[in-house]
């Protein structure tokens, strides 16, 4: 028996694990975050191989192109059966920004964050719940941090449909220099054949004083073994007056 209680399309994994760890997921791919808390002694290591993202901007001198390569990270380990602890770094980027004719490029290293993430007993074989809180703390260069620290609550409510399909809602509230903003990303995870699984989300964010922001987002997940899992993933963003586009791959590992 086992249990697709995740938000970030890992459903399949557990199949793989379930004897191992049965309320372990690793939160990568996605937006979102999954309900399962990693073992008190391992340790999971997350990483994205790198993740690509595109964006085109109007100017008065036409579009301004902006390309950028970034290889963040998540580290988790268990502090309670059911609390962790959560490390995690946006790591080495590079960007290139083309505007009439002209490219710049530039590179650096990203923001640091610390979070802690707790589940929550629902008392419901098919529901699981767990909820996050982080900051996000602006140390990296210039260009490639946020101007101010990030303080970030999150939740996540997932509901095992059937061995197949699950489907999961996490909600994000953050407070940046004193501005809010809320984040929804409703998932579905599914498992396709054999080792492989996958996941489609959409994501809402609304910041004061901004327009609102949308996308969408799938990818496929490959369960190496139990304690390895590889991920791709492709998104585009709806907002503006062009579509903006990202994806990228990834590895996690529990030790």
């Amino acid at each position: 028996m086992y249990s697709l209680c995740v938000a970030d399309g890992n459903g399949a994994f557990f199949l793989f694990i379930a004897t191992f760890a049965a309320d372990f997921s690793f939160d990568r791919p996605g937006s979102g975050f999954g309900t399962g808390i990693t073992p008190v002694g391992q340790l999971a290591w997350e990483q994205s191989l790198p993740s690509v993202s595109y964006s085109k901007q109007g100017t008065d001198e036409g579009y301004e192109k902006t390309t950028t390569v970034q290889t963040d990270m998540l580290f988790r380990t268990g502090l309670t059966d059911s609390m962790e602890l959560q490390l995690g770094w946006d790591g080495p980027a590079w960007t290139q920004i083309r505007h009439a004719g002209q490219k710049v490029n530039d590179h650096g290293l990203g923001d640091v964050s610390v979070g802690v993430k707790k589940a929550i007993d629902l008392q419901d074989d098919k529901m699981t719940m767990a909820v996050l809180g982080q900051v996000s703390f602006a140390t990296g260069n210039q260009g490639f941090s946020e101007d101010h620290d990030r303080y970030t609550i999150g939740s996540t409510v997932a509901y095992q449909q059937n061995e197949l399909l699950n489907t999961s809602m996490t909600m994000f509230y953050e407070l940046e220099d004193g501005h809010w903003s809320w984040t929804a990303v409703p998932t579905l995870s599914y498992q396709i054949v054999g080792k492989w699984s996958g996941f489609s989300e959409f994501v809402y964010r609304k910041q004061e004083g901004q327009a609102d922001q949308t996308s969408l987002a799938t990818g496929l997940v490959y369960s190496l073994n139990n304690r390895t899992q590889f991920d791709a993933s492709f998104g585009v963003g709806l907002s503006g007056d062009v579509p903006d586009y990202s994806g990228g791959f990834g590895v996690s590992y529990l030790f």
